[in-house]
Formats: C-alpha cells, sequence, structure tokens
C-alpha cells in the first residue's frame, strides 16, 4: 500500500455530475445556501445535502451556520484551482437554447474564477498591465514593477498588505475560455474587490458572470486603456 496521497478519492469527488455542479457554481467565491446548489445542479434538496456532506467530508468546501441556515463555498484556492483545470479539459458545452447562449456569452466576457477576474477581461487586464509596465510576466508567475507599486496605490489598493496574506501573491491561473493565464493569488483578488467597490463590475445573478457597468467601462478605458464595446 502507498504511503502518499491517494490522487483518486479527490478525483472521485469531482466525478460526480451533481458534485461537479455545485462546485462549478462555487467558484463565484461566494456561499451558498444548498436549496440555491441543489437547483443549479438540477437535483432534490436531500440529493444535494448528500453531496455536499460527501464534499465537506472530503475537504472541499467548507460550510457555515447563520441561524438555522447553512451555506456552503469552495475550502480553499487549491481546490477552486483544480476545479478550473477540469473545466479547461471539458468539451464545449453543447448550446441548445437562446438562454445557454447568452449565459455562455456573459461568462466567456467576463466572469469570477473563485475570487478573480477570468474570462475575455481577465485577460485584457493582464495584457494592459504588462504593457503599461506595471506587472511583468515571469515563468511560473506574475511580479508587480516598481511603477506598478504606484499604479495600484493610485487604484485604492495596498500592495504591500495584499502581499503579506497568507497565500500566492501574484500567481498564474490558465483560464478556461481563453487558454491563458490571467492575474489570481492575493493581488487578484484585491484587484476584483476594488473593481467591485468602484462598481466598475457587478456580480449577475445566479452565474459567476460578471456584468461591465457603464462606470465601468468609462473606468476601464481611463484607467487601463480597454475599449468595452
Amino acid at each position: 500500500m502507498k504511503a502518499g496521497p491517494v490522487a483518486a478519492h479527490p478525483a472521485a469527488m469531482i466525478s460526480d455530475p451533481s458534485r461537479a455542479a455545485m462546485l462549478t457554481a462555487m467558484m463565484d467565491g461566494r456561499f451558498h445556501p444548498a436549496s440555491e446548489l441543489a437547483y443549479m445542479a438540477g437535483v432534490t434538496p436531500q440529493t444535494a445535502s448528500y453531496h455536499l456532506a460527501k464534499l465537506e467530508e472530503a475537504g472541499m468546501i467548507a460550510m457555515h451556520k447563520q441561524g438555522r441556515h447553512r451555506y456552503y463555498g469552495l475550502k480553499s484556492h487549491d481546490v477552486a484551482a483544480v476545479v478550473e483545470t477540469l473545466l479547461l479539459l471539458a468539451p464545449p458545452v453543447e448550446i441548445k437554447s437562446l438562454r445557454q447562449s447568452e449565459e455562455n456569452r456573459h461568462l466567456r466576457r467576463a466572469r469570477t474564477c473563485y475570487d478573480h477576474v477570468a474570462g475575455d477581461l481577465g485577460i485584457r487586464l493582464r495584457d494592459a498591465m504588462i504593457e503599461a509596465g506595471v506587472i511583468r510576466e515571469e515563468t511560473d508567475a506574475f511580479a508587480v514593477t516598481g511603477e506598478g507599486g504606484a499604479f495600484f496605490e493610485h487604484m485604492g489598493i495596498d500592495v504591500e498588505a495584499v502581499r503579506k496574506k497568507r497565500r500566492s501573491f501574484c500567481s498564474k491561473c490558465l483560464d478556461w475560455s481563453e487558454r491563458t493565464p490571467h492575474l489570481a493569488g492575493s493581488l487578484g483578488s484585491a484587484m476584483l474587490e476594488r473593481l467591485l467597490e468602484l462598481r466598475w463590475l457587478r456580480r449577475m445573478e445566479g452565474t459567476r458572470a460578471l456584468h461591465i457597468t457603464d462606470e465601468g467601462s468609462r473606468g476601464l478605458r481611463e484607467t487601463f486603456h480597454i475599449e468595452i464595446p
């Protein structure tokens, strides 16, 4: 018997379609009630509770109690990275309705990848910051330049405080729709939170897609020289 970790266990947890659907729903970085996750996975509340208990037992999700209600979310950034990688390998979804087509378009345009910006917008932000000399790309991560510190401070992000958080600072995350890395880590998280605070982005209900507001279109154009059609 091998003494090291057994990859088959977490793989088995994710292989069930209902559990995979619920994990994907939690990629918005928020905590959801079991009833909402059941609806997203297309299963009964009782079935959802069974699957959520299995995922919690496996250490893949966390549960918060508030009164009589229970809310579930991904346990860590590592779990989110695994789910994003699996989405990268997954075949394209067959579009069967106008609603599916619209949701797919919104997801590809801008979405959350756990707690950072992904999709076309995530890649355009990365490219804009590299071109402006704010960050530079290294082999396994991005790095903030000297000019970058002043840029992020102007945006209202304290880079040194973000750097001290107990997680990777400026890491890469391979984007499933764009097939190229976007900015992740504590800096990517701080960027998403700031764009939400500025109301340049707004979370869309029932999905991890992000809506780019009119104010956001102006801000992205003025700050990052990104034109939003």
